[in-house]
């Protein structure tokens, strides 16, 4: 009994030890366009390897590129993120994705993969951007380049670990690394090609290989993040140009409801709007409460410029300020009052969806009201407004007007108020001048103000 005790706690002893040693990898998979999901994802994954107390983070890269912004701030969390990040490289990693992999402290490439091709281009076409945005995406790949640091070489001499002007050349076709590339094309690299100049620290074909590679052996466990249906939900709310659309619906609904009677459709499209656009990116932290406040202040104060302030004054148009003010600064990312942290990438970005937004309104408020538009909507409009007699509204016959010139008889004496009769027809008129007794010949001189005015013929 005694041996088999011994036994016992001698097993758990090294079940122990080995569960001690077992070291824990978080996988992030970025498989799709970078962008606002792929963001969201990052984060996300962040915040779990850290309360995870993950080893290490694996970046399972398979993506052609994306936004530049977003893929800007996944390289800066990245770099910041306290355990080493490694990337596999499991098919491609360009454009955007090159950069993301730029920012990992290591990189695997698989067989017949590739990196680089880094050059912004148009969304649309396909073509190049202007200088101004290639100069930018230049130096965030030499910046992230060089934040790897320099090693020594076999005569104590230091150079880059990965070369800041290949990295440039990743973007720019005007950059030549000799022994490399010319001046005539962008660079991409192969897997081989990668591990020669320094990009790449190894081939792999699987995970697994790559845990190998780093010494993990076999005694590992690997934690993959998997997006939920809210993150989903999420990230195609935040998505630029649901955003875009979202704050059309806003605007729009704002505008039409100005000029509709009561409160309908218009502003129930917009409070829904607005809460699918600013519910999101507060649940995720992107945009702070005092934004949600600046929004909720100017929507009251448009309200009040409504329904209670006549005309339309200082009342209505701070209203419209802070509306649009809390619009922009919901796209970017922050969590004080203030906004001096914000880049010019990003706020440039928030301005183009802002007024990509309010174009879409200003041409859907357009067809909407216009003949070319759907009835149902320009019949609540005033545009569309029927002033019927039965509703309290009285509108003036003009018929009278053809009388403007001819002559007749006064009936009653007009003081200076009595009736004529023009044609065989008694009508009520009034003297422009004088009294005029009954039987008097008149001529009529106008019609104004739903009255005939005549005088002595």
């Amino acid at each position: 009994m005694r041996y088999l005790l011994t036994l016992i706690i001698g097993l758990c002893n090294l079940f122990s030890v080995y569960a001690d040693e077992l070291r824990c990898v978080y996988m992030l998979r970025l498989d799709d366009e970078i962008g606002s999901s792929t963001w969201r994802y990052t984060r996300e994954a962040l915040d779990e390897a850290e309360k995870e107390g993950a080893d290490m983070l694996l970046v399972h890269l398979n993506t052609y590129g994306g936004s530049v912004v977003h893929a800007d701030s996944i390289r800066t969390a990245l770099m910041r993120f306290p355990r080493p990040v490694v990337a596999f490289v499991d098919n491609n990693a360009a454009s955007a994705g090159a950069l993301i992999a730029l920012a990992c402290d290591s990189v695997y490439m698989c067989s017949g993969s590739s990196m680089g091709a880094a050059t912004v281009v148009n969304g649309n076409d396909g073509s190049a951007m202007p200088d101004k945005y290639q100069s930018y995406m230049r130096a965030m790949m030499r910046a992230t380049a060089e934040s790897h640091g320099k090693i020594a070489e076999s005569d104590s001499a230091l150079r880059w670990r990965r070369n800041p002007v290949i990295a440039e050349a990743m973007v720019d076709s005007r950059v030549e690394v000799d022994g490399l590339i010319d001046s005539t094309r962008v660079l991409t690299f192969t897997p081989e090609e990668a591990i020669k100049w320094g990009y790449a620290d190894g081939k792999a074909e699987s995970v697994d290989e790559v845990l190998s590679a780093l010494n993990y052996d076999n005694n590992y466990a690997v934690i993959e993040y998997h997006p939920t249906w809210m993150d989903h939900l999420i990230g195609f709310l935040t998505n630029p140009a649901v955003q875009a659309f979202l704050i059309m619906v806003i605007v729009g609904g704002i505008y039409m409801e100005m000029h509709s009677p009561g409160m309908g459709f218009p502003s129930a499209a917009a409070i829904i709007a607005a809460c699918l656009y600013f519910l999101p990116i507060y649940i995720t932290g992107i945009a702070s409460s005092w934004i949600i406040l600046l929004f909720v202040a100017g929507f009251i104060l448009v309200v009040l410029e409504m329904f209670v302030v006549p005309g339309f004054g200082v009342t209505g148009i701070s209203g419209i300020v802070c509306i649009s003010l809390a619009l922009i600064f919901g796209l970017i990312e922050n969590y004080t009052f203030s906004i001096t942290y914000a880049s010019s990438s990003s706020l440039w970005l928030s301005l183009g969806i802002f007024f990509a937004g309010l174009i879409l309104a200003v041409v859907a408020i357009w067809y909407l009201t216009s003949s070319h538009g759907p009835k149902w909507v320009r019949r609540h409009t005033d545009l569309m407004t029927e002033l019927r007699n039965s509703d309290g509204f009285i509108g003036v016959d003009m018929q009278p007007v053809r009388y403007v010139g001819h002559e007749g008889v006064a009936v009653t004496d007009m003081r200076p108020a009595g009736k004529v009769e023009i044609n065989g027809e008694t009508l009520d008129a009034v003297a422009v001048m004088g009294f005029i007794h009954a039987g008097t010949r008149v001529k009529v001189t106008k019609y104004e103000n739903a009255q005939i005015y005549v005088k002595e013929a």
